[in-house]
């Protein structure tokens, strides 16, 4: 059984201290879950998504667009040090610096993405500049960061003593690190009128090697979102995803009339007969479509999402395929 803080490997986990300050239990069965007509619903990975959706909704209900509440929502998680995959407190590379990826989609099927991006707090906020006031879907690197000071975004040290800590553990440990298993947000939102939109972000895998991109900036792969299907976002281990451009292949599942939670499990099915994997591996996938019915599925047992809908805000666990 792999649960959350195994997915992070124990060894690291206990240096970095990964523990999360959300106690909120499993509180619905898994399976598709369905939405009242006319209710938004946010639907989210990982137990940090508990207080995503919270962002998400108010945002909302604050008047603002549906593309405004998943870019709210998911910059709760780049902000808190307390979570080593994402944003601020994120694991950092095998040289030690902190490097984020993230992309963001709107109703209108339009796309913004960075990658490999350095001391930005909020790179969600950046890709959504590059949709909106570039004519390109991705920066990266150098061309990322210079985008981002020119629109505003402050440069700030992103490495805490925490993830310092365990990177420096790790390095004294053995001359060569292994990249470790992480915990992306990805969100996709559905507001009272049926748009949908979606925003993805992370540090990546922990000790990965300068230069690594993973699927969480990639459309199709990390996300993707069809106004007149849904929309469908991935974490875990990204190279497994990118093989198989599986928030796509969700989505056009969907589109081809399966429900997200067997739209999820044939794209992890897809995984499992075209990629090989190992006991590390691990991929989670949530769906949402235009109905309002929702759904999670994982690679293997441990995997956890958080949606709110009707009202309630709930934590998941589910479903696995192996």
């Amino acid at each position: 059984m792999i649960d959350r803080r195994k997915f992070l490997l124990s060894s690291l986990a206990a240096s970095l201290g990964v523990t999360l300050p959300y106690n909120v239990k499993s509180s619905v069965a898994p399976g598709s879950l369905s939405a009242a007509p006319g209710s938004p619903v946010i639907i989210s990975t990982w137990d940090h998504g508990i207080p995503a959706n919270e962002a998400a909704y108010q945002s909302l209900l604050s008047g603002g667009s549906i593309l405004d509440a998943v870019e709210a929502g998911v910059r709760i998680s780049e902000a808190d040090p307390d979570i080593g995959s994402v944003g601020y407190g994120g694991l950092p590379d095998a040289d030690g610096n902190v490097t984020l990826d993230a992309c963001i989609m709107d109703p209108s099927g339009d796309a913004g993405s960075v990658a490999c991006i350095k001391e930005i707090m909020h790179p969600i906020s950046v890709a959504r500049k590059v949709m909106e006031k570039t004519p390109h879907v991705m920066l990266v690197g150098e061309g990322a960061q210079k985008f981002a000071e020119k629109e505003g975004f402050p440069r700030e040290n992103l490495l805490t003593p925490r993830a310092k800590k365990a990177w420096e553990k790790e390095k004294a440990l053995k001359n060569n690190l292994s990249p470790v298993g992480h915990d992306t947000i990805g969100l996709v939102g559905m507001d009272k009128s049926g748009d949908i939109a979606g925003a993805c972000t992370t540090s990546g895998l922990g000790f990965k090697m300068p230069g690594r991109v993973g699927d969480s900036p990639i459309i199709g792969a990390g996300l993707y979102v069809d106004n007149e299907v849904g929309g469908a976002a991935a974490t875990g281990w990204g190279e497994l995803v990118m093989k198989t451009l599986g928030s796509f292949l969700v989505v056009e599942l969907m589109r081809n009339g399966a429900g997200p939670e067997e739209a999820c499990r044939e794209a992890l099915e897809r995984i499992r007969r075209k990629v090989p994997l190992d006991s590390e591996h691990q991929v989670g996938y949530i769906a949402l479509n235009k109905s309002g019915n929702t759904a999670g599925y994982c690679l293997r047992e441990g995997f956890e999402y958080a949606l709110h809908s009707n009202g309630k805000n709930h934590l998941i666990k589910a479903p696995s395929l192996l």
